[in-house]
């Protein structure tokens, strides 16, 4: 016996036309939006790797001075 809860499944063409559909209701980003927005993205990871970095270098200088020359 087959089930009636899989009846109402799209075929992969409705499926794909929906896709399409809802995509062209996006506000998309203007070029100027997107790469002002790039920026503030790579800004922000270059001080968070400064960061990561600087708090590195300062625990595996406490650790070699703790541990290695103790």
């Amino acid at each position: 016996m087959k089930s009636t809860a899989g009846s109402n499944r799209k075929t992969p063409v409705k499926a794909l036309g929906e896709i399409v559909g809802e995509l062209k209701k996006v506000t998309w980003p203007t070029r100027r939006e997107v790469i002002r927005l790039t920026g503030v993205v790579l800004v922000i990871c270059i001080i968070t790797g400064t960061i990561i970095g600087l708090f590195d270098y300062g625990f595996a200088q406490l650790v070699s001075k703790v541990f290695i020359r103790g």
